[in-house]
């Protein structure tokens, strides 16, 4: 089947049958003149003299084809569906002092949790698609550094911001969760989830880790903890009297429990990574978990097919001058 996409067009049909009316009923004056039509009355028509006087027929046929070209017919090829994400996600990273201890390897060099964290959540964002990602850094006191959006490229740009130290030190992790709660609780989407990053314990803000969980469970979102950092002793950075980098070894504790809370009374799961290859794991599986197809409405992919009625237009403009000037030929 098709249809019309100009249908418009096609009120120019019901003008041109009753032209072909018009023309059908009007006298033409006969190129033989005879004194009485009484003789003729006796002698029934060829078909060659009913074909002729009706030759009109296919210039309005014609006119109608081309009235029905404009109306643009399509005729649909095939129907496809739209499965998308109907995710929105905060990404909640601490970004406290405590991020630069270098326990972590990128390509065998050696580099600081931060890096290796924004190397995998950079995987993480392009391997998404159809969800608004937005991202919060915290340390004393949360920053937006990108609201949700679908504009991936910005957000990585903005992930690439993000440095160590560039917040007042400490951890608040209440007030990292509770600004990405903030960010997702008017929003439309069926699933909202927040991935909170941190190395350490709570010690800043007024608003606590579990009254922030507890915000996010009435609110319906599902919060996942992760605790980045090695057991025991961890590398830590620091200047000699030269001006040298050396290592000195430094704990750097991580409040499992909290974060298992979090993640418990949100419906959410607390993972631990102690190094880049188990970090890279806990992100793919959160990515594989946190998809929800949305079957959307089909489109339609058409098939044009106005050239088709100009080309049996054109055909019936062809066949009316040929049959006018050979076999159905009139006398002048």
């Amino acid at each position: 089947m098709f249809h019309f996409q100009n249908s418009l067009f096609l009120l120019l049909i019901p003008f041109v049958l009753a032209m072909g009316y018009f023309l059908r009923n009007k006298k033409v004056k006969s190129a033989v003149t005879f004194s009485t039509e009484k003789l003729l009355y006796q002698v029934s028509p060829s078909l060659k003299a009913v074909l002729a006087g009706n030759l009109h027929w296919l210039r309005i046929l014609t006119l109608c084809l081309i009235s029905a070209a404009l109306a643009r017919p399509v005729s649909p090829l095939e129907q496809t569906k739209i499965h998308t994400e109907g995710i929105n996600i905060m990404l909640a990273m601490d970004v406290s002092t405590s991020m630069l201890a270098e326990d972590f390897t990128l390509k065998g060099k050696r580099v600081n949790r931060l890096e290796a964290v924004k190397d995998v959540v950079k995987k993480f964002i392009q391997g998404r698609k159809n969800d608004r990602i937005g991202l919060t850094a915290f340390a004393a006191r949360p920053y937006m550094v990108s609201p949700l959006t679908l504009d991936y490229s910005w957000l990585l740009q903005n992930l690439e911001r993000i440095k160590a130290g560039m917040i007042e030190d400490g951890t608040a992790i209440g007030l990292g969760l509770a600004s990405s709660l903030n960010r997702l609780k008017d929003t439309k989407a069926k699933s909202k989830i927040v991935i909170l990053l941190t190395d350490g314990r709570n010690n800043m803000g007024d608003i606590s880790p579990s009254l922030s969980a507890e915000t996010a469970r009435s609110l319906g979102i599902k919060v996942y903890t992760i605790g980045v950092g090695s057991r025991g002793l961890a590398p830590y950075p620091v200047r000699d009297f030269f001006g040298n980098k050396i290592y000195r070894s430094v704990k750097i504790d991580i409040d499992e429990d909290i974060l298992t809370d979090i993640a418990s009374k949100t419906n959410g799961k607390y993972f631990r990574a102690t190094d880049t290859k188990s970090l890279r794991k806990i992100y793919k599986e959160i990515d594989e978990m946190e998809k929800t197809p949305v079957e959307e409405k089909g489109y339609l992919e058409y098939k044009e097919l106005f050239t088709v009625f100009l080309a049996a237009a054109l055909a019936l403009v062809l066949l009316e001058e040929v049959l006018s000037n050979t076999i159905l030929r009139r006398l002048p």
